[in-house]
């Protein structure tokens, strides 16, 4: 294995071993991609605020999310696609969270099914849903994810229609995939995926081909697909999912605290602080600058964690310090499944944990539960004053 000292290092492999409509799909936002640029960016304007002589011995990043225990407060984001950057990602991916401690959250839009997860990991993990019109499909999805004992459910809200990302139009990526004779071309050069890619049989959406009604094969899927986002979309729509499953709900795709006051109002357990990784809506706020208000908004009405643009430790520790209680990585993770399989997203984990936990006694914490907002030098109007 390489020297891999950061998430710049996996990023670069995973460029190299994996084709560029998958690499492009993981590495892209929406329009001109401000938001996706400043989700990484704005984290650099917090300065962390150092201590000395203070003692840092007996260190711990244990805590909590949505009441499991966990190694650090970090969970896998549901991505999708995540088995077409490694043969069986999702499956890895899984594995590597299980060993290391921290949830893993399964897209609806995975390679591998629930039942594939389920199959090939021992503790229970997260399952990501649309917010689709098919009810029959929905209320089968809840019930998949019942039976493979998942342990939350985590309902994205801020698809209703999709945001126009220019680098999938280019490359054919779709749902099913348009593969071109240059893309065919450029999977070719990626010999050690190609061969992998080959020996699974799960290359498409194992939560979607089989189970909703009228999609058998991958053609079949794109007018199933189209059809299904629910641009109608309400709170009200909301609590028929939250009738749906009776477990702990999370809802991602908070940028608004409004709109977290109203994920207060339907029951949720938890929000997710997210702009769908600069995906959606280009020129909104980037997530860690959104998070103050929404803490200021919810108070502790619900617990509150942030994604978007996490890269490394100290970006977890920053958006703890500002009130969330825990962060989802995605790029960060799949940067590593494309470089080198379950032991990249191992190796991701690893990296942020031990930012985190170094960066955290360097600002005079031995306890990830204590930090707050003294340990941050923060800008004035970062958060906010506008008109």
């Amino acid at each position: 294995m390489p020297v891999i000292t950061n998430i710049d290092d996996l990023k670069r492999i995973h460029r190299r071993r994996v084709p560029k409509m998958f690499y492009d799909y993981c590495e892209s936002g929406s329009w001109s991609e401000q938001t996706f640029r400043e989700n990484t960016s704005d984290f650099d304007k917090i300065y962390l605020r150092q201590r000395v002589a203070i003692d840092m011995a007996n260190r711990s990043t244990k805590s909590q999310l949505i009441g499991q225990d966990v190694a650090m407060p970090v969970a896998l984001a549901p991505v999708g696609l995540t088995g077409m950057q490694s043969a069986d990602g999702e499956i890895k991916a899984a594995r590597a969270a299980e060993k290391f401690g921290v949830p893993y959250c399964l897209s609806t839009m995975s390679i591998c099914s629930i039942e594939d997860v389920a199959e090939n990991t021992t503790k229970p993990f997260w399952m990501q849903v649309y917010t689709l019109k098919d009810d029959d499909y929905m209320t089968r999805l809840f019930d998949r994810a019942k039976a493979a004992k998942c342990s939350a459910a985590v309902i994205t809200v801020d698809l209703q229609l999709l945001g126009q990302r220019h680098k999938d139009l280019k490359n054919g990526l779709s749902a099913p995939p348009k593969f071109t004779a240059k893309s065919i071309a450029d999977m070719m050069t990626k010999v050690t995926w190609g061969l992998e890619m080959l020996q699974t049989k799960r290359r498409f959406f194992g939560n979607i081909v089989g189970h909703a009604h009228g999609v058998t094969d991958p053609s079949s899927l794109g007018n199933w697909t189209n059809e299904s986002f629910d641009q109608s979309l309400n709170w009200d729509r909301i609590r028929e999912f939250r009738k749906m499953w009776d477990g702990p709900l999370i809802i991602k795709g908070i940028i608004d605290p409004r709109d977290a006051l109203e994920a207060c109002n339907v029951g949720a357990d938890a929000i997710v602080v997210s702009n769908h990784g600069g995906r959606q809506l280009d020129g909104a706020l980037s997530s860690i600058r959104a998070l103050e208000p929404i803490m200021d908004a919810v108070g502790d009405k619900i617990e509150v964690h942030l994604d978007s643009g996490i890269r490394s430790g100290q970006d977890v520790l920053k958006a703890l310090a500002l009130g969330a209680k825990g962060c989802w990585i995605g790029r960060a993770y799949v940067y590593g499944l494309g470089a080198m399989g379950e032991a990249g997203v191992t190796k991701a984990l690893e990296v942020i944990h031990k930012e985190l936990d170094m960066s955290m006694a360097l600002c005079g914490h031995r306890d990830v539960r204590g930090v707050d907002r003294d340990i941050l030098m923060v800008p004035k109007g970062f958060s906010g004053d506008w008109e």
